[in-house]
Parts: C-alpha cells; structure tokens; sequence
C-alpha cells in the first residue's frame, strides 16, 4: 500500500495488538511503500475477522474521553487520532484524551 505517516501508525497499533506480524518501509524516489506481513511461519497472530472505516472524509466522528467505544466487549481494537497521536482505544482512555476515531478491527 502506498506509505503514510497515519497508515504507518494505524499499522503499529496493529503489530503492538499482534492483528499483523510486522510491517516495513520500503523506499522508491516517490512516497514509499508499506508491505504488510501478516504471519511468519508458525508465529501466532489473530486473525483479521473484521475492519470498519468510521470516521470519513465526509463525515469525521469525534468522541470525548468517556465515550469512546470498546470493540466485541476487548477482543477488538479501535484507533483513535488524538492530539497525542494516533492511539488504540484503550491507551486513549488511559491517558485521559479523545479525538477522531478512524477505525474498528477485530
């Protein structure tokens, strides 16, 4: 996929949450590439069931710190741009910040 500093986040929430083994950069003279690896051999990784886009570029969904939404109860992620970065749904209640929420995977 073509490289961004926002995919390259959303991607290492992804590996910290192990839904992907591990990504790299890969350079060309324009933007970059992201190459996503998503096993390597017997290495447990969770399954990708699901991913749903939330916030579009036509309509943003922003949530306050006490609302922002836990997926299937833990066993998902949500990621959330705050004025922190780019945060999994729990490190944002954690720290006590809200912001854009982009994406749900489980």
């Amino acid at each position: 996929m073509p490289a961004s500093k926002m995919m390259a986040q959303i991607l290492k929430i992804l590996k910290q949450e192990k839904f992907i083994y591990d990504y790299r950069l890969i350079e060309d003279k324009k933007q970059g590439i992201l190459r996503v690896y998503l096993k390597k051999g017997n290495e447990p990784a969770r399954p990708i069931i699901k991913i749903i886009r939330i916030s579009k570029p036509g309509l943003r969904i922003y949530t306050k710190k006490e609302s922002i939404p836990t997926v299937l109860n833990g066993l998902g992620v949500c990621v959330v741009s705050t004025p922190q970065g780019v945060l999994s749904g729990e490190e944002a209640k954690r720290r006590n910040v809200g912001g854009e929420v982009l994406l749900k995977v489980w």
